[in-house]
C-alpha cells in the first residue's frame, strides 16, 4: 500500500524507519538524515520538537536497520538498490602484501633483539652501579620521625 493512500492512523502503526523506508522505496530517491525524517514528521504530522528530540534516535534507527545504506555523500538508501562487488583480484593481492609484512616484521623484531642483547654487553659496569647513589641516604625508624 501506499504512503499517500494510507491514513494518519495506519501510518501510526508503522515504526519511523518502516515509514522512511517505504517513502524512499515510493519515490526512488536517496535522501540525508535530516530530509529523510522531517519527510517522514510531515507525513505523521509531528511537531518540530518532536521532530528534534526524536531525530537522533532516527539515526540510530537507519544505522541499526538491515533495510538502509549509508552512502559516501551523507544520504540514505535502500540496501536492495545496491549490489556489493568482490574483487578476487584485490582480496589475493591485500594477502599478499600481509604476508610480506609479517615476514618483514618478524625479520626486524629479531634484529632489534639482537641490538638490544649487544647493546647490554658493551656498556660499562659503572652504569648499573647504584651504590653511590645511595650512600646520602639514611635508614629511620618511624618511631624516630617528629610529627609536625
Amino acid at each position: 500500500m501506499k504512503l499517500s493512500k494510507m491514513s494518519k492512523d495506519e501510518l501510526e502503526l508503522l515504526s519511523y524507519t518502516k515509514i522512511a523506508e517505504l517513502y524512499l522505496k515510493e519515490n526512488k530517491t536517496q535522501m540525508n538524515t535530516a530530509d529523510l525524517f522531517k519527510k517522514v514528521c510531515c507525513l505523521l504530522e509531528l511537531s518540530d520538537s518532536v521532530y528534534q528530540n526524536q531525530i537522533a534516535d532516527f539515526f540510530q534507527s537507519l544505522t541499526t536497520s538491515k533495510e538502509f545504506i549509508l552512502l559516501n555523500d551523507g544520504k540514505w538508501d535502500l540496501k536492495i538498490n545496491h549490489s556489493v562487488k568482490v574483487d578476487m583480484d584485490d582480496i589475493y593481492e591485500d594477502k599478499l602484501e600481509e604476508e610480506e609484512i609479517d615476514e618483514f616484521s618478524e625479520e626486524e623484531e629479531s634484529d632489534e633483539e639482537i641490538d638490544k642483547y649487544n647493546s647490554l654487553d658493551n656498556e660499562d659496569d659503572d652504569d648499573f652501579d647504584t651504590d653511590d647513589d645511595l650512600d646520602d641516604l639514611t635508614i629511620v625508624a618511624e618511631d624516630d620521625l617528629e610529627e609536625e
